[in-house]
């Protein structure tokens, strides 16, 4: 490991460090939202991953459903997700996700899918379904989609430009020399692709994130942050890559909180709108600031 390297990353151990660290959820709407989920047997990726911010983004009124099942097409090596052969599509998901935000009164819904390579529509049609029926049951909550590459796709692109999110988000997940390690069946090119098509036709906001702690390098991470500005990206979001199993790929070092805000000030030099950059950051963290 080069001394560049070295300075802002510690090498994994037995135990993760003391800012990894969360403290149970707490608080009056943690506690009313938890009792709904239970109540209705809701599902958000807020409960079945066991997000660290969980207490904090539903405290804000923010959640994060996913859609089209539970198993993925894709094998990403960093993903808890199955993989295998995905369940036929439930069409009358829409209207069980709209009603779900209805009951949690979710102020800022973020909506998210596992990879649907085995759909014709690549399961572009339920997204833009289940925005629509968020919308009817649900005017006043604001959407982020956190979509998958489709591809690239433009025709299934264009059906979540026509719904207009507030935001429209895909996740780089990492830089380039590592993409074909981490994401198998993705590209580098063809996400910023998808990015800059996006917004150059109609987006009001798009948004990636990176993980870090796979082995990448500083500069790396710099060269991913200036090709998101180049596709005009307005939002990014950097975290800490945690394994979610023995079989997944290791942490190779958890990166020190002053390399994180480092990474944050260079964003926003940069001129992103939003930048979020900490250990405990995930896609969806802050979600409802990004659409100010």
């Amino acid at each position: 490991m080069s001394e560049a390297i070295a300075e802002h990353v510690i090498p994994p151990s037995k135990s993760k460090p003391k800012w990894l660290r969360v403290k149970l959820p707490t608080g009056k709407k943690y506690t009313q939202l938890r009792g709904l989920v239970d109540k209705y047997k809701l599902h958000t990726i807020c409960t079945s991953g066991s997000c660290p911010n969980m207490g904090e983004c539903w405290g804000e009124g923010t959640a994060t459903f996913m859609i089209l099942g539970n198993i993925c097409t894709r094998s990403c090596g960093f993903c808890g997700v199955k993989t295998g052969r995905p369940e036929s599509v439930d069409w009358e998901e829409p209207e069980k996700v709209a009603r779900s935000i209805k009951i949690m009164q979710i102020r800022h819904a973020v909506l998210t899918s596992v990879d649907r390579d085995d759909l014709k529509d690549m399961g572009s049609i339920i997204w833009a379904e289940t925005v629509k029926a968020v919308r009817r049951m649900n005017p006043d909550t604001t959407l982020e989609t956190l979509i998958p590459d489709f591809q690239g796709i433009e025709t299934h692109l264009d059906r979540i430009l026509a719904v207009a999110p507030e935001v429209i988000s895909h996740n780089m997940e990492t830089v380039r020399r590592l993409t074909r390690e981490v994401r198998i069946q993705a590209k580098y090119e063809r996400s910023l692709g998808v990015l800059k098509y996006l917004k150059e036709n109609g987006a009001r906001r798009t948004k990636s994130g990176i993980m870090l702690g796979l082995g990448e390098k500083e500069e790396e991470v710099v060269e991913t942050m200036e090709d998101l500005r180049r596709a005009d990206v307005d939002i990014v979001t950097i975290g800490q890559y945690l394994q979610p199993s023995k079989k997944h790929l290791p942490v190779k070092a958890f990166i020190l909180p002053e390399q994180f805000n480092k990474y944050r000030d260079l964003g926003l030099q940069m001129g992103f709108r939003h930048v979020e950059s900490g250990a405990l950051v995930r896609s969806s963290y802050k979600a409802h600031k990004h659409i100010d």
